[in-house]
């Protein structure tokens, strides 16, 4: 049923901005999709369950890369780069965020270790952001467009995966375009989110504000003084954490398998002895503080596709959509992306999303006369769109688990409302610019 996908991507976002948390907010859409496709609520709580094993690694990578960054933050590495920051970039708030977002997008081709670096880089910095009073929101943006932007734009580390997936889901349907022609299409849109930082940065978020309160129970304290930070100098056992660091990142590089790597780089920290054997028990539980939430988050989400996939509901969507619209490419264009724009919000991930938009856009785009770079930059647009914004991505979750380490950063209102004010609407509009052009 076409209408099971809007109303639960509804209830989703009605919820989430209503402060509900996240987790129950999913699961009531995924209900509400289930229900509406003429499932009952056992049914549909099953397709659900189903689903979540499809995320089972993810979530159990963001666990252990929790308990990594405590282990990296206890060795007291990161106070050596926070008290260079603050020696170098001192009051300069507009720099340090335009700084986080070039760190952020190294993240996605050079070094992919997609959100990884947030939990071990950020939390350290925050005691930086509040003496700056530097507007966290501002800071969310830049991860997001981080973690977002480059791979959209650049086939190299994750961008080359995410090209790949729309290469191979085009010719699954009948339409061959290389890796080069499919980078060309989506320079437009992604050129729509440079724009979007742009205005985060230079317009929105560019005052001062003052630090939020923390949420009772929840901080977690990193790292020392301002005043002992600027005189932290480098030890022996900063050196084995750089190691361990290292050797993270190369096996996550070589065998693309983050749970591996972050349970290689944690075993390194004890065998070192950077951390004692006797803080292990404390490091698990506040890796579980950090990324705990995320881990359940992401199971969900997977459930909640699996629910939109078996009940055909994006499919029916997308035919009821464009049942009324003839040739006419722009209203077509917009409708497509305007159904990528829920469907992403919902699920939560680019990259699921792109097989399933694939199998429907590219029928619907040859007959009404689109190109097929024009096609690949719908797909990828619809895809990328609502992945910024999701309650239920990692591209905003993870700006959240770093930014709100002390309990002082809402993840709806302070990253997810910003992130999608400020990227969906320019990528919708370059978007549907570029299949017009193209």
């Amino acid at each position: 049923m076409a209408l099971a996908v809007i109303v639960s991507v509804l209830v989703l976002i009605i919820l989430s901005l209503a402060r509900v948390n996240v987790i129950i907010a999913i699961l009531a859409a995924g209900l509400t999709a289930g229900v509406m496709n003429g499932q009952s609520i056992v049914d549909s709580l099953d397709l659900l369950v189903d689903g979540m094993g499809k995320q089972a690694s993810v979530a159990l990578s963001y666990i252990l890369l929790g308990a990594f960054a405590v282990a990296i933050t206890h060795s007291g590495i990161t106070s050596i780069l926070v008290g260079y920051l603050l020696r170098v970039l001192k009051d300069m708030r507009t720099l340090t965020v335009l700084v986080i977002a070039g760190v952020a997008s190294l993240s996605q081709n050079v070094i992919p270790v997609h959100i990884a670096f947030i939990p071990i880089l950020i939390p350290p910095l925050l005691q930086l952001f509040d003496r700056m009073k530097l507007d966290r929101r501002a800071v969310a943006t830049a991860l997001t467009f981080g973690l977002k932007a480059p791979y959209i734009m650049l086939p190299i580390g994750f961008g080359l995966l995410f090209h790949e997936t729309i290469q191979e889901s085009m010719e699954t349907n009948g339409v061959t375009l290389s890796i080069g022609e499919i980078a060309q299409s989506l320079i437009i849109p992604g050129s729509g989110m440079i724009v979007g930082l742009l205005i985060a940065v230079f317009v929105t978020y560019r005052k001062k504000r003052e630090p939020k309160e923390s949420e009772a129970g929840h901080e977690i304290k990193f790292g020392d003084s301002l005043e002992r930070l600027k005189n932290t100098s480098f030890t022996y056992k900063h050196g084995l954490t750089l190691a361990a660091i290292i050797v993270t990142l190369f096996i996550q590089a070589y065998y693309e398998n983050l749970v591996l790597a972050a349970l290689a780089g944690l075993i390194l920290m004890f065998i070192f002895k950077v951390v004692p054997f006797k803080s292990g028990d404390k490091v698990v539980a506040d890796g579980i503080a950090m990324m705990g939430t995320i881990a359940f988050v992401m199971l969900i989400s997977g459930g909640y596709a699996n629910v939109l996939t078996e009940t055909e509901s994006v499919s029916a969507l997308v035919d009821a959509s464009s049942k009324y619209l003839g040739s006419n490419q722009p209203a077509i264009a917009f409708v497509l992306l305007l159904v990528g724009l829920v469907v992403t919000i919902g699920i939560g991930s680019s990259f699921a999303t792109i097989p399933i938009l694939a199998a429907l856009f590219v029928p619907l785009c040859i007959g009404a006369g689109f190109s097929p770079m024009a096609t690949a930059a719908l797909i990828g647009t619809a895809g990328a769109l609502g992945d910024a914004g999701s309650p239920a991505s990692d591209s905003t979750l993870g700006p959240t688990s770093g930014l709100n380490a002390d309990g002082r950063h809402h993840h709806i209102w302070d990253t997810c409302v910003p992130t999608f004010i400020h990227f969906n609407i320019p990528l919708f509009i370059f978007g549907w610019i570029a299949s017009l052009m193209l």
